[in-house]
């Protein structure tokens, strides 16, 4: 990245964290809401703000391949905008992480917590307007509405607290680069509720701007549901206020090949064989094609993009995915949502399942459901010759303005 082109804003997303009281196999940044991990619906919000920032993200030492890729395709045409370190043993440890990958040219550093999935990218805004009138510490932060009470042994009510006082801090917090990094090498291995605090600490200002309800802290199942339900409600509101929509089917067949180098739904399987075509062969992403195009009332894959055509050689499936949807929006259409199902006996889709989900929605700019199933041995697919896969996309038309 040239001189000219170094931001001056740092953004730190920690997405470190185990997540136990989600009780969720992946940590808690990769779990998912609506075919989205709470990683990737962060970074989006981060991606979305006005001034150009570096953005690092920190991540347990076992997912860190996943959060590179997840980072990639949010940042898009910017990946050299995007940095993943892996994190500590502690919070405080994990932002140290963070603060020690930034650019020489940061002067204004963020730290958000990947938890906090729904904040929207007017926040960001706000924090690093706050930081540059200030010149001292920012955090977003909502009243308390609850009354408080001060208890002692027993939970004996001691008194009640003054909540015009109070307020309940969230992230994205922000700060000059250069006081916080002397405030946590000031506070060496001292563990704080927040990088406020830590600031806070080394004598250092800290004001309050107005939070945003969306900016809660996933934190229980409860949470995620309530995510879930503000997702499914604004997926609503949106489709309500545009067009009509139509649904499409598409279905892919490929044989398997000799060599070792398959590639379905995106991702690269070693050791599989390759599905025979002209392309790639990813028969996901064709059906996903097929499915779209249907929709729109646009043909086929076959019919749009050929089966010969030596342009297409070898080209991988997110080429085909995205110039369909490029189609589709010529078209006055946009996608919202498709399912997938891989019908075969390999490769072993579940434990990519989620990874190979995150890429396809990706490229469609929408959510996509994947899955998988066998023939019990029956057919091409049970007897291994080859994988089958079944689409269904949802599309809807575009006001026209």
């Amino acid at each position: 990245m040239s001189d000219a082109l170094m931001p001056r804003v740092g953004v730190i997303v920690v997405a470190a964290g185990s997540g136990s009281r989600l009780a969720m196999a992946e940590p808690k940044a990769f779990v998912q809401v609506d075919g989205q991990s709470l990683l990737a619906r962060s970074l989006h919000s981060v991606f979305g703000i006005l001034e150009p920032a570096q953005v690092v993200i920190v991540a347990p030492a076992s997912h860190v391949d996943q959060a590179r890729e997840i980072g990639r395709r949010a940042a898009g045409l910017v990946p050299e905008h995007i940095a993943v370190v892996v994190g500590g043993d502690t919070r405080h440890a994990s932002v140290e992480a963070g603060l020690a990958a930034l650019n020489p040219d940061v002067s204004i550093v963020l730290v958000h917590d990947s938890a906090r999935a729904l904040t929207p990218s007017v926040l960001f805004d706000a924090v690093i307007a706050a930081v540059d009138a200030t010149g001292e510490g920012v955090v977003p932060g909502l009243p308390v509405v609850d009354s408080i009470k001060r208890i002692g042994a027993g939970g004996a009510v001691l008194g009640v607290v003054d909540r015009s006082d109070l307020a309940a801090t969230q992230t994205p917090q922000g700060f000059p680069r250069h006081l916080l990094d002397a405030a946590y090498a000031a506070a060496g291995h001292a563990e704080f509720t927040d990088d406020a605090a830590v600031f806070a600490a080394d004598g250092h200002g800290v004001h309050v701007i107005d939070g945003d309800h969306l900016a809660f802290k996933i934190t229980t199942a409860w949470d995620l549901n309530r995510a879930h339900q503000i997702v499914t409600e604004r997926a609503g509101a949106d489709t309500a206020s545009r067009g009509a929509t139509r649904v499409g089917t598409g279905v892919d067949v490929h044989a398997f090949g000799e060599k070792d180098n398959l590639w379905l739904a995106g991702l690269h399987w070693p050791g599989e064989k390759e599905l025979s075509g002209h392309s790639d062969g990813d028969a996901v992403a064709h059906a996903l094609c097929d499915a779209l195009l249907s929709a729109a009332g646009l043909g086929d894959i076959g019919g749009v993009f050929g089966t010969s055509d030596p342009a297409f050689a070898n080209a991988r499936g997110e080429l085909f995915v995205r110039e369909t949807v490029r189609l589709l929006a010529a078209a006055g259409f946009e996608p919202v949502h498709a399912s997938v199902q891989v019908v075969g006996n390999r490769p072993k889709f579940a434990p990519r399942r989620e990874e190979a989900q995150e890429c396809v929605s990706a490229w469609m700019g929408a959510p996509v459901s994947l899955s998988a199933t066998t023939t019990d041995g029956l057919g091409f697919t049970g007897r291994g010759e080859g994988i089958a896969a079944l689409a269904t996309a949802l599309v809807r038309q575009i006001p026209q303005s």
